[in-house]
């Protein structure tokens, strides 16, 4: 265990290890199917998905074709069948919070840190000052039922933050937030990872925070999973929706989507 007052490593290298490598995630042709009930569901068929250190790849497709499962591959929780999945330790953040009821949400913050061997102590000590940094300043004592749902989603982000991995897995972390909180955690996630030298995976299904929040956006078919286009967006930030260049954008991943189904 750490002495007492010693800094995490995983949480002061920001930078991602191997930066100068061109690949954080690399999928290439990886299929990964499920057997259930003596049935073979095929998840994914042939995907391929590059990120670079640094990068914000944003992924969409149809219900079921595989989002999720591509981001357990990225992060080592499933194996895949066929191909190749290979990625810089990476930190999952699932669509639910999944924040522990009787805990904290300084505790909730800094379990990363725990299981990295902190004392309680020094894990909620490096933990505090992120909460000003993500909007939480005065809420480290709330539990889960005292937070707004967007506030959960930044103490859930920020506890996947803190495990301190250069690629984030982020699956549909707005799904569950009304259309205003949602586009207020766009913004926030947006200056947050301004500021953070990470490599973002981020799946969801709103096309328009994928044109947003993206640099490239990936577009999957119907299951099984594949990739049927990767389009650059190469626009500054921070963008609106409503700009044209994201409309166009826009445009080109939703015809993107309609041919994939």
């Amino acid at each position: 265990m750490p002495a007492k007052g010693a800094t995490n490593p995983m949480v002061q290298a920001l930078s991602p290890p191997g930066a100068q490598s061109t690949r954080a995630v690399s999928v290439q042709d990886v299929a990964r199917t499920f057997h259930a009930r003596g049935h073979a569901v095929p998840a994914l068929a042939g995907m391929n998905l590059i990120a670079a250190p640094g990068e914000i790849v944003t992924v969409v497709g149809p219900s079921g074709c595989g989002k999720s499962t591509l981001l357990e591959l990225i992060c080592g929780l499933q194996v895949a069948d066929a191909g190749t999945c290979d990625a810089m330790p990476a930190a999952l953040m699932p669509q639910r919070d999944l924040l522990l009821p009787w805990a904290s949400a300084l505790d909730n913050a800094a379990l990363p840190l725990r299981v990295h061997g902190l004392s309680a102590a020094e894990a909620r000590r490096q933990a505090v000052p992120w909460f000003e940094r993500v909007g939480l300043q005065g809420f480290e004592r709330a539990r889960p039922t005292e937070l707004s749902g967007g506030m959960r989603q930044r103490v859930s982000f920020l506890r996947s933050l803190l495990a301190g991995k250069p690629v984030l897995a982020l699956d549909e972390p707005f799904a569950s937030l009304d259309a205003l909180t949602r586009q207020e955690m766009q913004s926030w996630l947006e200056h947050v990872l301004a500021s953070q030298a990470r490599t973002v995976v981020l799946v969801t299904h709103d096309v328009e925070e994928a044109v947003v929040l993206g640099d490239r956006v990936i577009v999957m078919s119907a299951r099984p999973g594949r990739a049927v286009a990767d389009i650059a967006v190469g626009l500054a930030r921070p963008r609106r929706r409503t700009d044209p260049e994201v409309v166009a954008i826009r445009e080109r991943v939703l015809a993107a989507l309609g041919a994939s189904t």
